[in-house]
Formats: structure tokens, C-alpha cells, sequence
């Protein structure tokens, strides 16, 4: 299934031109327009899921795979120290674009560029409400 008013569905299917960095019958691997480092890009499905819960497992795991050999490609091409693979899911968790879409960005000695958060403490209380969900 396709979304003719997402952007990234135009940008998979080659409507919109990109440089593109991979391509396969499934995936579509593009260089980021505002990269956080050089080498950012994104891993778009060719089919529409608005995010991690409707992507289906079988595709999940395929971009998995693909994110693995962009990745290292990446790493190893431009001399990167390490590679950042972000996945935003929800306004409040980063998503700007609603079509599911990998991050994978490549680190640099000194680039500056921050993923990370304060860390918190884990309560009693948390701890249990979070182990009932799963028991």
C-alpha cells in the first residue's frame, strides 16, 4: 500500500529524485537533505506503515538487514568512528515524517552531534507497573 500525500512514499518510489545510496525491490536507502553528520541517511520501505507498530515483522527484519550492510558500508567508506540506528515513533518521541523510516548516522571523533538523554532512576513503583505489563 502507498500514500499519495507522503512524501516519503513519493521519495521511495523515485518520484522525487534522491541520492540514493541503495535500492532494492522493498527498501529504498537515501542520503538525509539536513544530515546531523556526513553519511546520514535513511532506509525508506517502499510500501507506507506509518510506524514501528504497523510495519509488519517480516519487513522489520528485512530493514534490519539492510541497515547492517548500509551501516557498515558507511562506517567503513568514510572512516567513521561509530554509527548511530534511530528510529522515532510519535510526535513526542522525535517522528517528524509519518511514514516508518531507519536513521543510520555515522560517528565522528569530536562531531558534536548528541543522542542521549539525562538518565533517570528506576522506582519501586515503575518497576512494578512496568513488570505487570509483561507477566
Amino acid at each position: 500500500m502507498k500514500d499519495s500525500n507522503c512524501i516519503f512514499c513519493k521519495i521511495a518510489d523515485g518520484e522525487i529524485p534522491s541520492a540514493t545510496l541503495y535500492e532494492d525491490e522493498e527498501f529504498r536507502v537515501i542520503l538525509d537533505l539536513n544530515p546531523a553528520t556526513k553519511g546520514h541517511c535513511l532506509i525508506l520501505p517502499k510500501e507506507h506503515y506509518a510506524n514501528l507498530f504497523e510495519i509488519p515483522e517480516e519487513v522489520l527484519g528485512r530493514a534490519a538487514l539492510v541497515a547492517k550492510k548500509i551501516g557498515t558500508k558507511l562506517v567503513n567508506g568514510l572512516h567513521a568512528s561509530g554509527l548511530n540506528v534511530l528510529q522515532n515513533n510519535g510526535v513526542c518521541a522525535g517522528q517528524t515524517v509519518f511514514h516508518f523510516h531507519i536513521h543510520l548516522i555515522p560517528r565522528y571523533e569530536g562531531d558534536k552531534m548528541s543522542v542521549g538523554w539525562k538518565p533517570g532512576t528506576l522506582t519501586d513503583e515503575d518497576r512494578k507497573e512496568i513488570l505487570e505489563i509483561f507477566s
